[in-house]
């Protein structure tokens, strides 16, 4: 946490730097803004089946090109708001670096758009998993969330496990040391920012895809949920590696698996 506290400090200690830290900021709160508008304002009733991007009480089949696409941008957004936050120290390293090497302005605007294509690519995925879920009506129409107590344990278990896995502990460890990610895999120039900002992305979804995946547990439409494990991102990526965060949320997970499974007996 010092660590990425003091490389935050450094990085905003010029315009540029605050600039830069500016438009993070609002980037995260207009997301926010639009999930909490989006949420109060859809009738509850209609969440499992609407797009959307339609006006309010318009349904479409969880299939349809339409409905993929809002759910898609739905996640898109969500991910903005959940993952940009955590990416925040990188973010501003970043602008610093490439300060020093000469960079221009544009340089930070390149790394967050290749880091949220990945985010963006991820967000596909999650809405056919989430039309699929509602197609097979797995999905309570409420929140978007599973209405099985044994399908939810289950994804917490599955969850728990990936936080163990030799793949979460590399990504993970990638994220938590922002300075020392960039002192090894920096490229200058535009073709540089891309590839950085891609590779990033790709160690930041494989750090935290299982925990995204957990939104059909709390509710996808649950904003409460989304904040929550927002947090546990953040907090996850914040801690220092000697703290071991990724056993201690295995530990969690997996507590919270067995206790829906005997809830739900």
């Amino acid at each position: 946490m010092t660590r990425l506290l003091r490389g935050a400090l450094v990085a905003t200690l010029n315009r540029r730097g605050l600039v830069t830290l500016g438009c993070v900021v609002l980037l995260s709160a207009l997301s926010w803004w639009w999930l909490w508008h989006t949420g109060s304002a859809m009738p509850s009733s209609d969440m499992a089946g609407m797009d959307m991007s339609m006006p309010m009480g318009h349904s479409e089949p969880a299939w349809s090109a339409d409905y993929i696409g809002a759910a898609t941008l739905m996640w898109a957004i969500m991910m903005v708001a959940m993952m940009l936050p955590s990416a925040a120290p990188m973010i501003l390293l970043f602008d610093v670096f490439s300060r020093k090497n000469g960079f221009g302005a544009a340089a930070p605007a390149v790394f967050v758009s290749a880091y949220l294509a990945l985010w963006s690519a991820f967000a596909l995925l999650a809405a056919v998993s989430q039309a699929a879920l509602v197609d097979a009506g797995l999905i309570d129409a409420a929140n978007l969330a599973l209405g099985s107590a044994r399908l939810s344990a289950l994804l917490l278990f599955a969850a728990a496990l990936y936080e163990l896995s030799l793949l979460k502990r590399r990504c993970l460890s990638q994220c938590q040391s922002p300075a020392f990610y960039l002192a090894q895999h920096w490229r200058p120039g535009t073709f540089g920012a891309v590839r950085l900002g891609l590779r990033h992305g790709a160690y930041c979804v494989g750090c935290c895809a299982g925990l995204m995946l957990l939104l059909f547990v709390g509710g996808v439409m649950n904003l409460a949920w989304v904040a929550i494990l927002a947090v546990v991102v953040l907090a996850e990526k914040s801690a220092p590696a000697a703290w071991h965060a990724d056993r201690a949320l295995a530990g969690v997970l997996l507590a919270a698996a067995l206790g829906l499974l005997w809830l739900g007996r």
